[in-house]
């Protein structure tokens, strides 16, 4: 059903359920300036990132974009989106279920959901980041958003806790170049500093191969660019729809003469990671698994992460 079949009456519960007038900020995003409640209680999240920012500060969305993978959300964020309604994906927002939510604030990326700005505006006070990637900066905004600064500031302050400690940990191995490949059905790419991993291995202190380094997120390549792949090591994640073709990507690239001649391969310096955690997710929880990770790897002993969201 489209959205322009909503009925009036939905739309008319989702802005004005709860009668009398609730105190309002003026939030500045990536659209304009929107008046929001100051202590809003039903929130609703349209992206991943945006969702571990709010779990992050201490709060629940009661709907959500659906994770990239998972039943349905990722394992990573185990039980804390429990009670939430599944909204679509992120690339397909089911605008129905956000209105009969009766949300009070929506929070979106511009990236994402441009498109359909207006009409979630017309179910509630909506604002958006700009982009993705910049995971930390999103996810100050969404505290801000939520009145709730102080608890972003201070799950900004334990990732950066973690942050000092693994790079104490690493000693010399700090400025080791680390190679991040990514097989997804039909297509190979190499993550670049503008990446959300990007930006957590930069903020560690690790330098990244020529090929991989630019503001930009991803960079596709094909066999013949597997000589740029390599690294003092190299960590390698797969996106696979179910059908297996991700993985089959992968098979055939490690698989590949060229592939086990590079450096890192023939060091044993290899790894393979979660896909969630370290390219789609993109926030708060999935920076401190991909911590874990490195921590795992450099066997690196780090404090536990902690924010208000458990």
């Amino acid at each position: 059903m489209s959205f322009k079949f909503v009925t009036a009456a939905l739309i008319s519960l989702c802005l004005f359920s709860g009668g009398a007038a609730r105190a309002e900020i003026t939030i500045d995003h990536a659209m304009g300036s929107t008046a929001v409640p100051d202590r809003p209680q039903r929130i609703v999240t349209l992206t991943n990132e945006t969702t571990e920012a709010a779990l992050a500060v201490g709060v629940a969305p009661v709907g959500a974009a659906r994770s990239w993978y998972g039943d349905p959300w990722y394992p990573h964020l185990g039980d804390r989106l429990s009670g939430a309604e599944v909204l679509g994906s992120e690339l397909a927002v089911n605008l129905e279920l956000v209105a009969a939510l009766q949300p009070d604030l929506i929070i979106g990326s511009r990236k994402r959901d441009e498109e359909i700005y207006g009409q979630l505006s017309a179910i509630a006070p909506t604002v958006f980041v700009e982009g993705l990637g910049a995971w930390q900066d999103n996810l100050a905004f969404v505290a801000n958003a939520l009145n709730r600064s102080a608890e972003g500031a201070a799950a900004l302050s334990s990732y950066e806790t973690r942050v000092e400690a693994l790079r104490a940990g690493l000693g010399d191995r700090v400025g080791e170049r680390i190679s991040v490949v990514r097989f997804v059905p039909g297509q190979t790419y190499l993550y670049l500093e503008g990446s959300f991993l990007g930006h957590v291995l930069s903020d560690v202190g690790f330098s990244r191969p020529l090929q991989q380094q630019g503001d930009g997120l991803s960079l596709a390549v094909g066999r013949e660019s597997i000589s740029d792949m390599d690294g003092d090591r190299i960590f390698w994640l797969t996106y696979d729809s179910g059908d297996g073709k991700g993985k089959q990507m992968a098979d055939a690239f490690l698989a590949d003469p060229l592939w086990v001649r590079l450096g890192a391969v023939k060091a044993g310096r290899v790894h393979a990671v979660d896909d969630g955690v370290w390219a789609t997710a993109g926030g708060w929880f999935a920076a401190q698994a991909m911590l874990d990770d490195l921590a795992a790897v450099y066997d690196v002993t780090l404090p536990p992460a902690a924010s208000a969201g458990r």
